[in-house]
């Protein structure tokens, strides 16, 4: 998603990096590990990853054994991509230095990545978005990129001016979906690994974004926004015509893999976001803020695929979002604000996933 559109990452950053090429090594702390906070009934023992910095939108390697994610480091407060051990050993960057990434994935056996960069744009670091409208979302010229998880071999995936980003893979990692405004508005699409066979999935006004397969590789989930009236509609395209949007309204979406049979699975209002499919291939879960819409408390929830069965996850009292489950279902990858040692700061944590 796109780079400020986490608050988990709005805040100051605390770390200074030297510049350094790919592969560069970090300074890291010691992997923690630390008890679930009370009520959180579905985790066991909760291992701390990452420390300092920004960290957000960790991900699974299909070994399991290793995790892609983005952190701030710099004072440039630009996001860049880095791989990591599962024991928080081996912290590393991936991406070039340049510009400012996004949304990272392992596919291809884990032989390779695929995240977003504007590095081909400049490579500065590009300007935060104007919050003088409100709470507002950047979309910058993001486009997709592949690369070996060390970052050599890098290879440019789409070259379409505007947002290419939010890239995720299909369980046979034959196919990427990932949002594009391409089109003139925020849709998905769905392409070959290659970049071939692009097809868009999704037809309706509004944001979509954010969207995963489920374990089968036969349905897909998302977050979406979508305008209702003429006054939203049209305060939605003028701020999409400034690179801009407001994701205080979402709620979640499934789908067949091709797009078709679109439901709305959450009417809870707020910021629903960050969706991924229970193991099961029956749930989801899901980030939300429904209790407090202005508030940045964001917990994880878990819903049925017919948005019965509301169950709260997580109980700490600010962020946590972004969830993904390993590959044998056993643990779960999240951010969060928890156990920072200064207010705002994100880290990676993996808990041992209890069915209660």
């Amino acid at each position: 998603m796109p780079s400020l559109a986490r608050p988990a990452v709005l805040f100051a950053v605390i770390a200074i990096m030297a510049a350094a090429g790919p592969g560069a090594r970090v300074a890291r702390g010691q992997a923690a590990m630390h008890r679930p906070q009370s009520g959180e009934r579905f985790f066991g023992n909760i291992l701390q990853v990452t420390f300092g910095g920004q960290n957000a939108e960790a991900y699974f390697s299909a070994d399991g054994k290793q995790l892609i994610l983005q952190r701030t480091e710099s004072d440039s407060t630009c996001d860049q991509q880095y791989v990591v051990n599962v024991d928080g050993t081996g912290l590393r960057r991936v991406s070039n230095g340049r510009g400012r990434t996004t949304c990272g994935y392992f596919y291809a056996a884990d032989n390779r990545i695929v995240y977003a960069s504007t590095f081909h744009h400049s490579d500065a670091c590009p300007a935060p978005p104007d919050m003088s409208r409100g709470y507002v979302w950047a979309l910058y010229d993001f486009d997709l990129y592949t690369s070996r998880p060390d970052g050599s071999d890098l290879q440019r995936l789409t070259s379409t001016p505007g947002y290419d980003a939010e890239a995720t893979l299909s369980p046979d990692g034959r196919r990427l979906i990932f949002t594009s405004t391409r089109d003139g508005d925020l849709e998905l699409y769905s392409m070959n690994v290659d970049g071939t066979d692009l097809k868009r999935i999704t037809h309706r006004v509004g944001y979509d974004g954010g969207a995963f397969f489920s374990p089968d590789g036969t349905m897909i989930v998302w977050r979406a926004g979508y305008p209702d009236t003429p006054e939203t509609i049209a305060e939605y395209q003028a701020l999409l015509r400034q690179n801009l949007v407001r994701p205080s309204r979402m709620e979640i979406w499934v789908a067949n893999a091709d797009g078709s049979n679109a439901r709305q699975v959450t009417n809870l209002g707020g910021a629903n976001f960050a969706p991924f499919f229970h193991p099961d291939g029956k749930r989801i879960l899901f980030a939300s803020n429904h209790t407090n819409p202005r508030g940045r408390n964001f917990d994880l929830y878990l819903v049925n695929l017919d948005g019965n069965g509301l169950t709260q996850v997580t109980t700490h009292d600010d962020f946590d979002s972004f969830p993904m489950f390993s590959p044998d279902g056993r643990k779960l990858v999240f951010a969060s604000n928890r156990h920072g040692t200064v207010p705002g700061e994100t880290n990676i944590f993996i808990a041992d996933w209890v069915e209660p």
